[in-house]
């Protein structure tokens, strides 16, 4: 647990943004033995280990083992976190400060990226000659703040958290009016081409720690549900063929090119399946797509926010989240059970509040492209959308125990009926 951990706050320190969370699962997945497919060539597939990215910023990767039967064991997450984009034009001057005009990326908790070191990632468009070029950037450093308006000057400050996100959350980066957003990133990446455009966010610059039985973060949701996907993935093979979706946009609403209510994941399975001569309506009528991602515990100060019977705390284990609005039925529910089951693995239900509402999922969001039986998964979490978020230090650890047990796991789902080899 402690090596997978270490890893663990690796990985969140390194995911900044989608963009660079995504290079970087892309690093991890070449360093063992993973192949980049392009969607604009023709694919080749034959016994080994693939993965194909969209836009930089969402990725699919696959198993094909030698002997494989009509069935896709698939895990999806979401890379994206909520945090503040960069507008176009995004420089000006008031007050004696130049700031950056930005705008909420998801439902940020506002408050929580206050008087905080923020850095900017993303991705630029560099213009050399007549040659566009994409770049994948992080400054690695804190280049801005907002600053809070002290207790003395705003009395109502520990009583009313009304904040206005287009007046109290704009960052300042300098007192020097004549600089500029591009300069500083021409400064600070070594950059002499010209930048034309970009995909920036502000990010918290804080790195990830452990202390006692907690994990304390940015970016907790939804890059620890990813990492265990992702460790439990690689070099994984069983009878089915393994796939690992990492989508972006979730925090939006998952409705862009590369998101998961794109056509992304069911073009890549129609392509493995064409190649492999594979029927895709049986395969997916066999198969079961996991969806993981953070959902709240019970709070330490407000019992009243949970649920009666299905809010645990942290570090009870993996939650299995069956609400009205989601994807997970009792069939479905069963089969995971039985994996946690063969592990030890601690799992319960969760369900919200009635008079609370609750996001949508990966998969449900998926499940408007492709009829699969399908499941929600994920870890309770504290101040979800923060800008450091809480998660137990002992959960993300039985999250990749019982990934891994999935995807060795050889099961047949026919008829709502479930029997394992």
């Amino acid at each position: 647990m402690d090596t997978f951990n270490k890893e663990l706050l690796d990985f969140l320190n390194n995911g900044t943004c989608t963009f660079t969370s995504t290079l970087n699962i892309k690093e991890i997945l070449e360093a063992n033995g993973y192949q980049s497919l392009s969607e604009l060539d023709k694919w080749n597939l034959k016994d080994g280990k693939y993965y194909v990215c969209r836009n930089d910023a969402s990725i699919i990767a696959f198993n094909i083992n030698k002997k494989i039967k009509n069935q896709f064991s698939i895990i999806c997450t979401h890379n994206d976190t909520p945090a503040f984009t960069i507008k176009p034009n995004p420089e000006y001057y008031e007050n004696g400060y130049l700031k950056l005009n930005i705008a909420p990326y998801g439902g940020i908790l506002n408050y929580g990226f206050m008087d905080r070191p923020l850095g900017i990632a993303g991705r630029i468009i560099l213009k050399k000659d007549k040659t566009f070029s994409k770049k994948i950037i992080d400054t690695n450093c804190e280049v801005a703040i907002i600053p809070s308006i002290a207790i003395h000057q705003n009395d109502k400050a520990n009583t009313n958290l009304d904040i206005n996100t287009e007046i109290d959350l704009m960052p300042i980066i300098s007192l020097n009016k004549n600089y500029s957003l591009k300069k500083l990133l021409k400064d600070k990446l070594k950059i002499n081409d010209n930048i034309v455009d970009y995909d920036l966010f502000l990010y918290n610059t804080e790195s990830a720690k452990i202390f006692n039985d907690f994990i304390v973060s940015p970016r907790i949701d939804n890059l620890t549900c990813t990492y265990a996907a992702l460790k439990s993935f690689i070099n994984n093979f069983n009878d089915s063929i393994n796939v690992l979706a990492i989508f972006n946009s979730e925090e939006i609403g998952s409705n862009t090119f590369e998101g998961a209510d794109s056509n992304f994941l069911i073009d890549t399975l129609k392509r493995i399946a064409g190649i492999l001569n594979m029927e895709l309506t049986s395969t997916l009528a066999s198969s079961l797509i996991i969806s993981a991602d953070n959902t709240h515990g019970r709070h330490p100060n407000h019992d009243e926010l949970s649920d009666h019977t299905n809010t645990p705390i942290l570090n009870d284990g993996i939650l299995i989240m069956k609400e009205i609005n989601g994807t997970t039925n009792s069939v479905t529910s069963s089969l995971f059970k039985h994996i946690c089951e063969i592990e030890n693995i601690p799992c319960t239900y969760y369900t919200s509040r009635n008079d609370f509402s609750t996001g949508s999922t990966q998969a449900g969001a998926s499940l408007r492209h492709l009829s699969i039986n399908s499941l929600d998964v994920g870890l309770p979490m504290l101040a979800m959308h923060s800008s450091l978020e809480v998660i137990g230090n002992k959960d993300t650890y039985l999250l990749y125990k019982a990934f891994d047990r999935f995807y060795k796991t050889n099961y047949k789902l026919k008829n709502n009926k479930i029997t394992f080899d």
